[in-house]
């Protein structure tokens, strides 16, 4: 997506008024539909559903679990939809007291995700054994690796087994997971 233009042939699939408005003060141009929360709508999806046949829809919701529930709808109702990802420490609130969202992101973060977008794949060759070997699950360390990996990939974070099936779901492959790491590991 080139962020520079005045007008887009997308719309992203926002929670809240809060994240529109943040989108908007960065790129005027963007158009947003927001679900209003995790009360995710049969209307909303439709009209989602309808935009997608003349538009292309991008999904860039919080890194939370309400985040990742609206995402799942939206993915199920647009398949083809593009995924956007900003993580945990880019949507951290700036008061107490607020929640973690898209609407606290700085332009970079939010230029970043808007550009590394990922589709949904069924072409992935990642083994669960391969997961586990490389240090992703069953280790002391292995959540707060999976989370800097996470970032590092730009597809959010997960506990073991929805990160490996996010990773599968993009079709990252095994050895894209194990540079990864191995970046990862070299900058610890």
């Amino acid at each position: 997506m080139i962020l520079k233009k005045k007008q887009y042939n997308a719309v992203i699939v926002v929670e809240g008024k809060d994240d529109t408005i943040r989108l908007k003060q960065f790129f005027p141009g963007i158009e947003t539909i927001e679900t209003n929360g995790s009360a995710v709508s049969d209307e909303m999806l439709a009209q989602v559903k309808e935009l997608a046949k003349t538009r292309e829809i991008i999904i860039l919701t919080d890194p939370d679990l309400n985040g990742e529930r609206i995402r799942r709808l939206v993915t199920e109702a647009v398949p083809d939809a593009k995924q956007a990802f900003i993580t945990r420490k880019e949507g951290e609130p700036h008061k107490a007291g607020q929640s973690l969202g898209v609407e606290h992101a700085p332009k970079a973060a939010l230029e970043l995700a808007l550009q590394d977008l990922h589709e949904v794949k069924d072409t992935s060759d990642l083994t669960r054994f391969a997961y586990r070997q490389l240090g992703l699950e069953g280790r002391s360390d292995s959540r707060h690796l999976r989370e800097l990996v996470g970032q590092k990939l730009r597809v959010g974070y997960g506990n073991s087994r929805q990160f490996f099936n996010r990773l599968k779901t993009f079709g990252i492959s095994e050895s894209q997971l194990a540079q990864a790491v191995k970046e990862v590991k070299a900058h610890e």
